[in-house]
């Protein structure tokens, strides 16, 4: 079992890029959930066992060099898998009036929190991890149209360079406990709309 302690370089530097050309390339595979963990054993794709043990709060990033053997020209080198992000953009909403700002901000989330999707808040942009089909996250967000709300979607690599560990662990962690949705509306026979949804935080909300 080989013991990391720390990472030697990412892939992405150039000269590492440069040294690694014609080397041979063992891969940690992790998935979105085991790349939030400083501590960790497992198996590369080539059988070698590893055992992370990196300083608290720090994590491996894609592309992370883990072993280097110069003799052998031999590299173990992590591979992790993320799911995309839904980046929810709200530099509009902030030019609003007050009253319509917080009105946009309330809805927003209440449309959020009835599909149970977990987010981050950075400045004006929050950020979700896709739980659901693509096609389900954008139908949601077309059916609230919200004035000045924006969003599109980034691979979640991508995306994990700009988060603090505690909030990568927050997208990634916990996404794949989650993969359900809530969206449904529905008319009745007045015309009145009726979207009602809970939280796992056991407060229920109904509009009626």
């Amino acid at each position: 079992m080989i013991l990391i302690e720390s990472t030697l370089g990412n892939i992405q530097d150039p000269e590492w890029a440069k040294t690694l050309e014609g080397a041979a390339v063992d891969w940690l595979e992790l998935d979105q959930w085991e790349a939030q963990k400083s501590r960790l054993r497992k198996a590369t794709q080539q059988d070698v066992e590893l055992a992370l043990s990196l300083d608290r709060n720090s994590h491996l990033h894609d592309g992370d060099i883990l072993v280097w053997d110069e003799a052998k020209r031999a590299a173990i080198v992590a591979r992790i898998t993320l799911r995309e992000v839904m980046i929810i953009t709200l530099d509009d909403v902030v030019g609003e009036t007050i009253p319509n700002m917080v009105q946009t901000l309330f809805e927003l989330g209440h449309a959020l929190g009835n599909q149970h999707w977990p987010a981050v808040v950075k400045g004006t942009k929050v950020y979700v991890p896709l739980t659901v089909d693509k096609k389900v996250m954008n139908s949601v967000m077309k059916t609230h149209a919200l004035p000045g709300v924006r969003h599109e979607f980034m691979p979640g690599s991508e995306v994990i360079p700009y988060l603090a560990p505690h909030e990568s662990r927050r997208l990634f962690g916990g996404a794949s406990d989650t993969p359900h949705s809530h969206h449904h509306a529905s008319k009745d026979a007045h015309g009145h709309g009726h979207d009602h949804g809970h939280s796992h935080g056991h407060a229920h909300a109904h509009d009626h």
